[in-house]
């Protein structure tokens, strides 16, 4: 018996009943409360709502109860209800957070008892109040059904390396590691992760890594990677902890950028190309390991078996593909483990990912990471020009810039920059690009994506003369960032670094469409042709971090070429779908080729990918794509006196379900007003009755209604309105509505301050101010008298004493508020 059995339970809330009878049942089943239990514990952030330079949050996932054998594995999920309801009524919401944790156990209780679903079984049972299991009990269920030996067990009980607790992993990342742990103790040795782009690949490599390395499961571990830079970045961040236990492999052509760094060892000797074998973790490029004809097969300096697992970063790329040099190192090493990382895994009739994998154990999608909001949301803008829509056929009397005819044909966006150029084009793009920042901010980290190299000279050029003021202060605001280009690939540094300013602008091609992590990168600029949707999904991928403390939580797309389409794509953020089996030596159609991963096969071409400005020319399997002269680019039309225009923009948005709304914002905003208040007087009455205007308006952008984006396409008038005038407007039709200072003017008409205090006048009047200067959400915030001008009137404790106490206070306000919508104007 407890001590609260003389309560009556029907009056308590449901907070009472996890304090009161939920958890001493939970410490009474022998769970330790500071280390197994977890209550109310956020595991997402709130999807992100930018209003203008107001930024919120939309609703966290909360699980009431969570219970863990140890930190990061959890076993069971616990959903609370009052006692006004059954026992078996917070079921489904216990499940579903089972579910998103991979919980293996759910319970449901109002404080009289349990119910208990089990995920494993699909059984439920009901449980008195004191019998809960102990985590023992769950715990050996769990293993009996998953046949998890005492070999095996010792890889869950091996803990995450905690070196820095503020990373310890999130939900999801939790359920990769937990799933990829639990795949190897079903001896499941092909095994692939997709997760977005940002949310933290590498991270969950090394978590998965260290268990398995620290419990002696496997002792000797390759992860390959694609980019020089991204093996440095992984060693000295998520992969510090193996310190000397850890080195790189690199050859002459891994080792041509390769900075001084005396915290790298690297595992092979420049001079003799000898391996050491000395090392347990080994880091390295898939060109540098399987080399070039200087430095070739490295890798099979290493016996066959003597890796027990291999990593690869960005699977997508060459070990999709059967007849890859990149594959060779797979199948060399075929009986370790190998776990494929990507977020765009490579499906296509001749290509698969999972045709080597398998299905894969766990995906995280950009959709999901949006509404976690664990990644930023974006707007796109769709510019299009009148030569990209209609084609440009040449009259009989132009001629190119050398005076020669230019064949009869319609030549559309796919041919412009690539076969022809219209010169003109280009500084109409740089010219929309720079209108853009200089309404946001010019130092916003923005990368243009041009067709190749040389579009990418002339966009540079354009955007320079667009930003001379700029460029004359600091020639490297912006910068050309391809293959071929020196200065600008060592400013790439630079661009990364959240606290260097320079570059702002960069111009690239394909160098930067993957594996580079620019965490403030607010425009992407799309004016290359992009018709793969694995690059697509890279290339957005470049903007998808969030850095709130740096001001980024969102970022705009600036599409000229239609190459949003592919957010339509049912691939983009879906799960990857296999298409066909591919045999080896079967003939295939190239058609699907003709995207990045043309390029994947020849190790000595990454680093320079933008040198190829035509498709190479595809052969049978087996045999590698053929880089010679014989496929030089043609040369190129250039045509100077076309003209180009933009005869039409089109702003497309999130809504709250994460998908791409085109059209009004206006209209899209009525009608989920409209959803939720069918008539005036029901938005009035409602209004009036609530005490916190705040709570309506966070509702309805919840709902996907951003206020700022209203007053930008209403008209720069409506950022003087309120934001109960702007929902009259847009939803009801009322045209004669009031601005704030009109409504503050009736206020101070009314002599409406005589009945109070002198200091408490200044205090309302200045809170008048400040409604007429921010509106209504600024003046319901208590912190508010913390800023200027209520510090010289007294200090906050002060001003709410001079009201008689913080309740005082705050019917003032409240009575304020009435006094402010007294005045409809209907």
């Amino acid at each position: 018996m407890n001590n609260f059995d003389h309560l009556n339970k029907k009056d308590l809330s449901e907070q009472d009943i996890a304090t009161k009878f939920v958890m001493p049942a939970i410490q009474r089943a022998g769970w330790n409360l500071l280390t197994q239990v977890s209550e109310q514990k956020p595991i997402s952030k709130g999807r992100i709502i930018a209003n203008g330079k107001v930024i919120k949050r939309g609703e966290i996932k909360k699980p009431d109860i969570v219970l863990f054998y140890q930190k990061n594995f959890p076993l069971a999920v616990i959903e609370v209800k009052d006692n006004n309801h059954s026992i078996a009524s917070g079921i489904q919401q216990a499940l579903d957070y089972a579910q998103i944790l991979d919980a293996p156990f759910a319970y449901s209780t109002n404080g009289d008892g349990f119910l208990e679903h089990d995920l494993l079984t699909g059984k439920q049972r009901d449980l008195a109040i004191d019998e809960l299991p102990t985590s023992q009990e769950l715990f050996a269920r769990y293993k009996i059904h998953k046949k998890i030996d005492s070999q095996h067990e010792k890889i869950l009980q091996t803990p995450y390396y905690q070196g820095n607790l503020e990373r310890s992993p999130r939900y999801y990342q939790q359920v990769a590691i937990n799933r990829t742990i639990n795949a190897i103790i079903e001896n499941q040795n092909r095994i692939m992760l997709v997760m977005a782009t940002g949310t933290g690949k590498t991270f969950v490599a090394s978590q998965i890594i260290w268990r398995l390395w620290k419990s002696g499961i496997k002792k000797r571990i390759l992860f390959l990677a694609d980019r020089n830079i991204l093996v440095d970045q992984t060693m000295t961040n998520d992969f510090k902890q193996f310190g000397s236990a850890m080195c790189k492999l690199t050859t002459k052509y891994g080792a041509i950028e390769q900075k001084q760094n005396d915290n790298i060892a690297l595992g092979i000797d420049k001079k003799t190309k000898e391996v050491n074998k000395a090392y347990e973790i080994y880091l390295g490029l898939y060109q540098a390991i399987s080399g070039n004809e200087e430095d070739r097969d490295i890798y099979k300096q290493f016996s066959p078996d003597f890796f027990d697992l291999i990593i690869i970063d960005e699977c997508h790329r060459g070990s999709a593909k059967d007849d890859s040099n990149w594959r060779e190192i797979l199948n060399y090493f075929s009986k370790a483990t190998h776990i494929g990382l990507t977020a765009t895994p490579k499906e296509t009739k001749d290509v698969s990912n999972i045709d080597y994998f398998g299905e894969p154990i766990y995906s995280y999608s950009l959709k999901q990471g949006i509404e976690d909001g664990f990644l930023a949301p974006y707007k796109v803008m769709r510019i299009f020009l009148d030569k990209d829509i209609g084609g440009y056929r040449p009259a009989i009397e132009d001629r190119d810039r050398n005076g020669n005819q230019i064949e009869d044909k319609i030549y559309d966006s796919k041919d412009f920059d690539r076969k022809i150029v219209l010169t003109k084009r280009t500084p109409i793009v740089a010219k929309e690009i720079t209108r853009f920042l200089k309404k946001t901010n010019r130092f916003n980290k923005t990368i243009v994506f041009c067709v190749d190299i040389e579009h990418a000279e002339r966009m540079t050029q354009a955007l320079i003369n667009e930003n001379a003021d700029l460029v004359a202060k600091n020639p490297k605001y912006i910068m050309q960032i391809t293959g071929d280009n020196i200065q600008g690939k060592n400013e790439l540094d630079n661009f990364i670094d959240v606290e260097k300013t320079h570059p702002a602008i960069v111009t690239t091609s394909k160098l930067l469409t993957t594996g580079v992590d620019v965490q403030t990168c607010k425009l992407i600029v799309l004016d290359a042709n992009i018709n793969s949707a694995t690059e697509f999904k890279q290339i957005i991928g470049r903007g998808t971090r969030i850095r709130e403390d740096l001001g980024k939580t969102h970022f705009t797309i600036m599409d000229f070429r239609r190459a949003t389409d592919l957010f339509l794509d049912k691939n983009f953020d879906g799960d990857p779908i296999k298409i066909k089996d591919v045999n080896q030596g079967e003939d295939f159609d190239d058609k699907d080729f003709y995207n990045l991963d043309d390029f994947d096969n020849n190790p000595n071409n990454f680093e320079n990918l933008e040198l190829q400005n035509q498709k190479p020319i595809l052969k049978k399997p087996q045999q590698d794509f053929d880089f010679t002269n014989q496929n030089a680019p043609a040369e190129k039309i250039y045509v100077d006196n076309v003209e180009v225009k933009i005869i039409y923009k089109q702003t497309q948005f999130l809504d709250e379900n994460q998908k791409l709304i085109t059209g009004s914002f206006k209209d899209y905003s009525k009608s989920k007003i409209l959803k939720k208040y069918q008539s005036l007087d029901g938005f009035i009455k409602d209004w009036n009755a609530q005490e916190k205007k705040s709570e309506i308006i966070s509702e309805l952008e919840n709902q996907g209604v951003n206020f700022n984006e209203l007053q930008n396409e209403i008209g720069e008038i409506s950022q003087d309105f309120d934001y109960f005038d702007l929902i009259l407007h847009i939803a009801f039709g009322k045209n004669k509505i009031l601005t704030r200072q009109q409504r503050v003017q009736n206020i101070k008409q009314k002599n409406y301050f005589a009945k109070y205090s002198e200091k408490a006048k200044k205090v309302l009047e200045a809170l008048l101010e400040k409604y007429a200067d921010q509106g209504i959400l600024a003046i319901e915030n208590i912190d508010i008298l913390t800023i200027k001008p209520f510090p010289t009137i007294g200090k906050p404790i002060e001003i709410i004493d001079e009201f008689g106490g913080k309740e005082a206070y705050l019917m003032a306000v409240r009575e304020l508020e009435r006094e402010i919508y007294q005045e409809i104007n209907l």
